[in-house]
């Protein structure tokens, strides 16, 4: 019906109190201003941007899906921050490194969310989330309305303030989470040229940051309180080759203590780091990487949580009925080792997004899609150095290779058994062929006879699977 059809009825039949019910309602309306979208995808990372090109694989109307991203900037390839995008010689910068560029797929520029149609809505902060009703509401008043929603909302830094360290609210004290923070990072490493810099924490950002540092002719100082680096991962025989390495390159090491508080000189800036052990630092920038927390605060008490994430099936679907979760918040079966984990890696926050769209457009359909059947890989780039992880880092050991850091081009790894079976490897200094044969053998979890044997195979045990 026309909007004109009222005016045909009689006007008794339509009294005014209906006149001005109507009215109100359309006034509510109006004011409400909720925007309608089939999909939306909530965050503007790694896992938004695979999840995108997804839902544009599998075919979309124009105006069918909505990305909300709290940054200005369409979805990019997040680990370039640490690396790339602070080298002193020519960094990367947007567009050269937006999704899918990082897994060998096309770049997404913003005309290409134009092109299929996708509202690309930045600068948007979401402050609540009413699962039940379907709806999203921005900082700035505005709803959105979905009928499937994909929570891709990542990882938040965890901070210093946080725990009340003493000062460390105090300027150039650093955080790396999004290209906001590494612009400010990249200006103060131009502006203290040849200054002191200390890394609190020995982990992902630690060494990645560590090395771009020293790159850019820092004096960089790496303090954690763990017996050595990457602790969740490295076993002491791999963090022992690169803190040498780090440390013939000029990078102090410092562990087993912690920074408890920081001094600011007149003009509020960070002038020296002070640490449990009574060590007091001078420096001019900090770097703080002392891990994330997965940004699930907006759905607390609305879906069913496990080991920090949003629980969810194989098909990353949550508890709640049409919402899915992907990426660092998601905690998912991970049937290779029957159990449920948490994975914070872009390696997963690409595949679950992937995998998380081909199981909404199936069930659409009435079809299914397979499980996920994940492969947990891990991999990290500082200096000329390169290495690889597959599988789980349980059970007992075996290094072999050549990892002195005073070797030119070392290689060298290191297997993971458990149960005589081989469940994870390690690679630095790999070929794509060799990453390729460590991939392999963690999937197929070849039987070992003897750790001795093993040890003497080296590599060459990967390669002839």
């Amino acid at each position: 019906m026309s909007s004109h059809s009222s005016h045909f009825f009689p006007s008794n039949i339509q009294s005014e109190e209906e006149e001005s019910k109507r009215a109100f309602c359309l006034i509510d309306q109006l004011s409400m201003g909720a925007k309608n979208f089939k999909y939306v995808i909530l965050g503007g990372g790694v896992s938004a941007g695979y999840a995108a090109r997804q839902f544009a694989k599998q075919g979309l109307k124009p105006g069918e899906l909505a990305v909300i991203s709290k940054e200005a900037v369409a979805p990019y390839e997040r680990p370039a921050l640490s690396k790339a995008y602070l080298f002193p010689e020519s960094p990367a910068r947007l567009p050269g490194f937006h999704v899918c560029v990082g897994s060998g797929g096309e770049r997404l520029l913003p005309d290409w969310y134009k092109e299929k149609g996708i509202e690309l809505i930045l600068n948007t902060e979401i402050v609540k989330a009413d699962l039940p009703g379907k709806t999203l509401v921005s900082g700035s008043g505005e709803s959105f309305k979905y009928q499937t929603l994909v929570i891709a909302t990542g990882s938040s830094v965890i901070r210093l303030t946080d725990f009340g360290v003493k000062g460390a609210d105090a300027k150039k004290i650093f955080y790396l989470r999004e290209i906001d923070d590494a612009d400010k990072l990249y200006e103060a490493i131009k502006s203290k040229k040849n200054g002191k810099a200390v890394i609190v924490g020995g982990g992902y950002i630690g060494l990645e940051l560590g090395a771009v540092l020293k790159i850019n002719n820092l004096d960089v100082k790496m303090v954690y309180p763990e017996p050595w680096c990457m602790p969740r991962l490295f076993t002491s025989g791999i963090a022992a080759f690169y803190e040498g390495y780090y440390q013939n390159k000029g990078v102090k090491i410092i562990k087993g203590t912690v920074a408890t508080g920081f001094t600011a000189d007149s003009n509020g800036e960070v002038k020296e780091v002070h640490l449990k052990d009574g060590t007091v630092l001078e420096a001019d920038i900090v770097v703080v990487g002392v891990g994330g927390r997965p940004l699930t605060t907006l759905f607390k008490g609305q879906v069913e949580e496990e080991k920090g994430g949003i629980k969810t099936d194989a098909f990353f679907k949550t508890s709640v009925p049409d919402v899915y979760a992907v990426g660092d918040v998601a905690t998912f079966p991970l049937k290779l080792y029957n159990e449920i984990r948490r994975v914070e890696h872009v390696d997963h926050a690409r595949k679950s997004a992937e995998q998380a769209v081909k199981a909404i457009k199936a069930s659409e359909e009435g079809k299914t899609v397979e499980e996920y059947d994940y492969l947990p890989y891990f991999y990290s780039r500082s200096f000329d150095l390169s290495w690889q992880f597959y599988g789980d880092n349980v059970g007992e050991t075996v290094l072999f290779g050549d990892n002195n850091p005073a070797t030119p081009k070392a290689k060298f790894g290191t297997y993971w058994i458990k149960d005589g079976k081989v469940v994870g490897a390690f690679l630095e200094g790999g070929t794509p062929e060799e990453n390729q044969a460590i991939a392999k053998v963690a999937k197929a979890q070849p039987p070992v006879a003897s750790l001795d044997q093993l040890a003497a195979e080296g590599l060459s045990f990967a390669c002839k699977m």
